[in-house]
């Protein structure tokens, strides 16, 4: 049997597995919008 590197995604997914990570894609896009969400910054001033 030979042994063969895993491709990083599939060590990520194990990883996050192992830490009990949540893996349902609504409580994701919740927590993004979460953190997405950011006020925008305030617009220049004119130097007319």
């Amino acid at each position: 049997m030979t042994d063969t590197p895993k491709p990083q995604a599939d060590k990520f997914r194990d990883m996050a597995r192992e830490l009990e990570c949540d893996e349902d894609e609504a409580a994701f896009e919740d927590k993004v919008r979460k953190v997405a969400t950011a006020p925008k910054p305030p617009e220049p001033a004119d130097k007319s």
